[in-house]
């Protein structure tokens, strides 16, 4: 399961979702300026996730309608929906976790410890992603496996 090849294909897929949250995290950040930290440690959760899902969306959307116009189909409803559904088993609860609780103790513990608060964002993005993805990859084969 953890190989070259893998490796390359988890990064092929979450290379542009991943650039544009971190450019949205970093963005939002600025918050902190005029928030309190646990509120700015919540917007950089909900930028991130803007952010993140909506390239992870459409970019899955037009991978399906791409291969269907490689083979001359209209891409259905069914299938649409049968993403969505992927989708949110890749993502479900592996995403409730991260929103709800690890991201935001992250963004926001991580500043402090750090004493930095740029670092402390980027240690702190960091840290979750790690939390985030190890189940996420996991469900992602699991969903490659059973089509």
């Amino acid at each position: 399961m953890f190989n070259k090849e893998n490796f390359k294909e988890w990064f092929d897929r979450y290379k542009y979702a991943e650039l544009a949250a971190t450019s949205s995290a970093l963005l939002s950040s600025q918050f902190s300026r005029i928030l309190s930290g646990l509120t700015t440690a919540y917007l950089i959760t909900i930028a991130e996730y803007f952010a993140f899902y909506g390239i992870i969306i459409v970019r899955s959307y037009r991978k399906l309608a791409k291969e269907n116009k490689r083979l001359n189909q209209k891409t259905t409803l069914e299938e649409t929906l049968l993403l969505v559904k992927n989708l949110a088993l890749e993502f479900g609860y592996p995403a409730i976790l991260d929103f709800f609780f690890i991201r935001p103790f992250f963004m926001y513990w991580m500043p402090i410890l750090t004493g930095n608060y740029f670092l402390g964002i980027i240690l702190g993005k960091i840290t979750a992603d790690l939390f985030f993805y190890l189940p996420t990859i996991i469900n992602y084969e699991l969903i490659k496996q059973k089509q």
